[in-house]
């Protein structure tokens, strides 16, 4: 019971850690990069596994991002790739957890630049302590992001994670489990 209530309170910090309150885009308009559907994983010595992010296409321009995708506490956001300080961008928006937590504050977006390669997907979240996270504006924080281009923690450490691979016959009908009583 205190490991699941620590669980939650981890999660609602963690939704509540986000870092921008503006969005760089505020309609997905760029077409999402097929390479980061999938789901992905890292070994975490830490927690004594593997720690999966799952990434589907939510449409021709966005993503929907679960992460940690093997926890019951699992947070969830739309992500959209957008351009700022000549650099592609993930943006983030995360709306709530897998435990019905929703943000409780304007600090809904994170920024990451990724590369995928292969297999291998690699990516850094823009580091709020460095680039203002209390700009009032896109353009400000674009400004920001451009204001620190040459520096090295403007990046925060770079995550790898492997793709998993999928079913061995990725056509077989997906299955689903029933609807429970009461929803159909």
């Amino acid at each position: 019971m205190k490991t699941n209530a620590f669980l939650a309170v981890a999660c609602a910090a963690a939704l509540a850690g986000c870092d921008y309150t503006v969005p760089l885009t505020a309609t997905p308009d760029r077409p999402i990069d097929p390479a980061l559907v999938g789901l992905w994983e890292r070994q975490d010595e830490a927690q004594g596994g593997a720690e999966k992010l799952l990434v589907l296409p939510l449409g021709k321009n966005e993503y929907l991002v679960s992460y940690p995708a093997n926890s019951k506490n699992a947070l969830f956001a739309r992500a959209t790739l957008c351009k700022a300080a000549d650099l592609t961008l993930l943006q983030l928006t995360w709306f709530g957890t897998a435990l019905g937590t929703v943000a409780d504050d304007a600090r809904i977006y994170q920024y990451a630049t990724f590369t995928v390669a292969g297999d291998t997907l690699k990516g850094r979240l823009l580091n709020g302590d460095v680039v203002d996270r209390d700009a009032a504006s896109a353009a400000a924080l674009i400004a920001a992001i451009e204001a620190n281009a040459d520096s090295p923690k403007r990046f925060r450490d770079e995550w790898t994670f492997t793709k998993v691979k999928p079913p061995p016959d990725p056509h077989a009908a997906l299955k689903r489990p029933p609807m429970p009583a009461g929803w159909q």
